[in-house]
């Protein structure tokens, strides 16, 4: 009886969602609680985890967790909180704390503090590096087939995303290393 009520309160809840911010969701923390069980052993043990995660009721929470609060807030924010993650990498240097926004990513060297940016503009669908307060272009996409490519002369080069773009665009770079060289 009391699944029951939890139940249809989730349903409740997913329909309330729906027709406060006419927008379903990913279901993030649902989904990545999912994956984990889809991962976790072989598929008998899976089974078994899901099982459980119905009875405790993890699921519930979840999607209660996710239909309420987190997919508003990707509704209204336009980023998912549960998507964003800090990571600390032991480099051969330093530690570099990683984090990873709707934006892109941000790095911080903790021995010195210093900061780098690759951001992602979704307007122009372009990626950029920002090292001390300035910006520099990396990238552009033009379609899902070409990219246009900032060159060392700082003019932007449309590359095809294939085994030959790729290897013309290195030898543009590998020319003027090159060349600078000389």
């Amino acid at each position: 009886m009391k699944k029951t009520y939890l139940s249809v309160a989730v349903v409740i809840a997913i329909a309330s969602s729906m027709t406060f911010s006419s927008c379903i969701g990913s279901f993030a923390l649902t989904n990545k609680v999912l994956d984990w069980n889809k991962q976790a052993s072989t598929k008998f043990v899976n089974a078994l985890i899901f099982t459980a995660f119905w009875i405790i009721p993890v699921y519930e929470i979840t999607t209660l967790a996710d239909a309420i609060v987190i997919n508003s807030i990707e509704f209204w924010s336009g980023a998912n909180p549960i998507e964003a993650s800090t990571q600390i990498i032991d480099g051969k240097d330093a530690k570099y704390k990683i984090e990873r926004n709707q934006y892109g990513y941000t790095i911080t060297n903790l021995a010195d503090n210093s900061i780098i940016k690759f951001n992602f503009n979704e307007v122009e669908n372009s990626w950029s590096l920002e090292a001390n307060e300035t910006v520099y272009p990396l990238m552009q996409f033009v379609d899902d087939n070409h990219v246009k490519m900032i060159t060392p002369n700082n003019e932007y080069k449309t590359i095809e995303l294939t085994n030959e773009g790729i290897l013309a665009y290195q030898e543009i770079i590998n020319n003027n290393i090159l060349f600078a060289q000389k």
